[in-house]
């Protein structure tokens, strides 16, 4: 009988060892090894639990034998049943007659339908001399057999596992590592050969792109945070770009310029019939980025509803279609964005706790260009350069208009001085530039700082007060009406004219008072072209 074991011993041992190849599959190699012992020894029943260092707790990583409702059961404190006592005790432990021990709790159910009597052995998992886990099995040879020999057999076996879980950690690692410098050099690429990076050497803009290359390669969900114009776009599109995700779709939904009333269905997406007009099914925006990246800009903007849609979509990753009731599963990367305070809207009730912790995985703080006022000179080269390949225009700043430009506070970040170093390529007369030609596109409540001119500025017409000087406010209030004179009175025309966001040209409307003037002077601009139209077609 001792040869035919020997026998069964070395023939399982061999098959182990063909099986310990795979070192990235963990639970699919230990299952490998208790179907081998269950196969070759008859056995019915295998667990491997080992320790989960995020919850200190035993779990079993892999069975033979059980269900997959048997095997969640297997959770265990380090001080419960036998198997915490073997591990604490990193000693192997035999209950002959499970029915006869207390310290037995059978959490997996497994056992339940049996009637005979059932012996189990257990034995620690011991790496570097401190245990990992636990090998348990029910008895694997006859009565005619010493359990010490079932326990010697199994000490053999655990410590293979134990060599085995070691590779898969150092592999595991040198993944890792090879992941992170994959990420770094792709970043680098990004920068240089994809136009897709960031210009600038101060130490904010150096700490955001350590963070980049830190969340890329993770799922973690990121926040973008920061004032208008800052670049958060182009950041989040770094993110995905090097990325895993990076051959999938990166997908861009502004929350605040599509309609409360449109914006479910956009993101969501709807089915024939959801509503009046809608004549075909669409998928949405979620959908559309499935394996990939969506970016939510302007997240402040959603409305309650739709959050506690978009909150179910983070926790679950699933959603239906507007007038359907199939649930849709996405794989997707959500990075968000906002230049507003979450955490005040949150106080205020505007926006849900639970969706805030939620995004607010990864913050990554955008500071604006008067917070790195060093990066100017590097922006400023880089959008010449950009205006020469697109207009071929030869550009360059003389010194006293490069330090009106490092003086002023750019409230338009880095948006504003692209803008603006466009428009001064289809300004310009010459290959220079100077104060002059730049000082009326400036925002002047941002400019008292700057140093005089030696040339007259402002080129438009400003009230002037009793002591002889312009009020800012009038000379802000007469740029914006002569950047929506120039734009036939359309508002984001205007806005983009000035290098301001819609939504600031908005507010500074409403500031001034301006509503009426825009609604009036639009419509006699509209009445004008029909009129023109008419006369062109003979009507």
């Amino acid at each position: 009988m001792s040869q035919s074991i020997s026998t069964l011993k070395l023939k399982v041992l061999s098959k182990i060892s063909h099986v310990i190849h795979n070192a990235l599959d963990l639970e699919q190699t230990l299952h490998d090894i208790l179907r081998i012992l269950s196969e070759t020894l008859s056995m019915k029943r295998a667990t491997v639990t080992l320790i989960d260092q995020q919850t200190g707790q035993l779990l079993i990583t892999a069975s033979y034998g059980l269900t997959q409702e048997e095997k969640k059961r297997g959770v265990y404190r380090l001080d419960e049943g036998v198997t915490g006592r073997i591990f604490q005790s990193a000693q192997p432990y035999y209950v002959p007659d499970i029915r006869k021990e207390p310290l037995f709790l059978d959490k997996t159910g497994s056992r339940a339908i049996e009637k005979g009597r059932i012996s189990f052995i257990g034995v620690p998992i011991i790496l570097s001399g401190t245990p990992i886990g636990v090998l348990n099995v029910d008895r694997l040879f006859g009565d005619d057999v010493s359990y010490e020999e079932d326990i010697d057999f199994l000490t053999v076996v655990a410590t293979l596992i134990a060599q085995f879980i070691s590779l898969n950690q150092k592999v595991r690692a040198t993944v890792d590592e090879l992941r992170r410098e994959n990420v770094s050099l792709k970043y680098q690429l990004s920068r240089e050969a994809r136009r897709f990076y960031i210009v600038g050497k101060s130490h904010a803009m150096l700490e955001v792109e350590n963070q980049i290359e830190k969340v890329a390669p993770t799922k973690a969900t990121v926040l973008l945070l920061g004032e208008s114009g800052t670049g958060k776009t182009l950041i989040a599109r770094i993110i995905h770009e090097i990325s895993e995700r990076a051959k999938f779709p990166f997908i861009k939904v502004n929350c605040a310029s599509i309609p409360d009333n449109l914006l479910e269905a956009e993101l969501f997406g709807y089915v024939r019939g959801a509503f009046t007009g809608a004549e075909v099914s669409k998928q949405g925006r979620f959908e559309a980025a499935h394996k990939g990246t969506i970016f939510l800009d302007e997240v402040g903007e959603l409305p309650l509803g739709i959050q506690a849609k978009l909150l179910r979509v983070l926790q679950e990753r699933e959603f239906e279609r507007l007038g359907c009731n199939k649930t849709i599963k996405v794989d997707v990367r959500i990075i968000a964005a906002t230049n507003k305070n979450l955490e005040e809207l949150v106080q205020k009730g505007d926006f849900r706790s639970d969706l805030y912790y939620r995004l607010n995985v990864f913050p990554i703080w955008v500071p604006p260009l008067r917070e790195r006022k060093e990066d100017i000179p590097g922006l400023l080269n880089h959008f010449l350069q950009k205006v020469a390949r697109e207009y071929d225009r030869r550009l360059s700043f003389t010194p006293e208009a490069l330090e009106l430009l490092r003086n002023y506070d750019w409230p338009g970040n880095v948006r504003e001085m692209e803008n603006l170093v466009e428009r001064l390529a289809i300004m310009a007369d010459g290959r220079q530039v100077d104060v002059p030609l730049i000082r009326p596109y400036l925002s002047l409540q941002h400019t008292e700082t700057i140093p005089s001119a030696p040339e007259p500025g402002p080129i438009i017409e400003a009230k002037t007060l009793s002591s002889g000087h312009t009020s800012l406010k009038e000379l802000e209030k007469n740029q914006i009406i002569a950047a929506l004179k120039r734009n036939n009175w359309i508002q984001y025309k205007a806005a983009k004219d000035l290098g301001l966001t819609q939504r600031q040209m908005g507010y500074r409307i409403k500031k001034f008072g301006l509503e009426e003037l825009v609604a009036r002077e639009r419509a006699r601009a509209k009445n004008k072209k029909r009129s023109q139209a008419n006369l062109h077609t003979g009507a």
